[in-house]
């Protein structure tokens, strides 16, 4: 499982010109299912980013997590997160999870990422074309691959 974690101001996601979520201060997290991915996987990724320390203090230093700010968080899936481009120069997105395998833990996901954070969490729509719009703060831009947790 993979997240590319983003800090921000303020992001939304429309579908088809209509939006359908939307947050201010928060995360959003763009995140692949891969067709090892398990449970477990679900668990530590949504602990270790409900826990990272990257929103300010009063002294300005990245020293609190999103539950200490009260921050929102717009989840998106990407299969393209998995893409091998070692070959040619049409990228290969075999190692992503079929929807069979990937919905499930991405409904996981939602769910255990509500309880870490305490937080509605806001959607798009899985599988779907969507459009994100997003005001990156700081900029901050975090990658996290559960296969890569030492």
């Amino acid at each position: 499982m993979r997240a590319v974690i983003q800090r921000v101001s303020s992001a939304s996601v429309s579908i088809s010109g209509n939006r359908c979520g939307e947050i201010g201060n928060g995360l959003v997290l763009f995140l692949g299912i891969e067709s090892e991915d398990s449970h477990e996987d679900v668990k530590w990724l949504s602990k270790k980013i409900s826990q990272l320390r990257i929103f300010s203090d009063e002294n300005g230093l990245m020293n609190k997590s999103i539950t200490q700010v009260g921050g929102k968080v717009l989840l998106i899936s990407q299969f393209t997160l998995f893409a091998k481009t070692q070959k040619g120069n049409r990228p290969s997105f075999i190692k992503a999870a079929k929807p069979e395998v990937a919905i499930p833990l991405y409904q996981d996901f939602i769910r255990q990422i509500a309880d870490d954070t305490n937080t509605k969490i806001q959607t798009g729509e899985f599988g779907a074309d969507m459009q994100i719009q997003l005001c990156n703060d700081g900029p901050v831009t975090i990658l996290i691959d559960t296969k890569n947790k030492e």
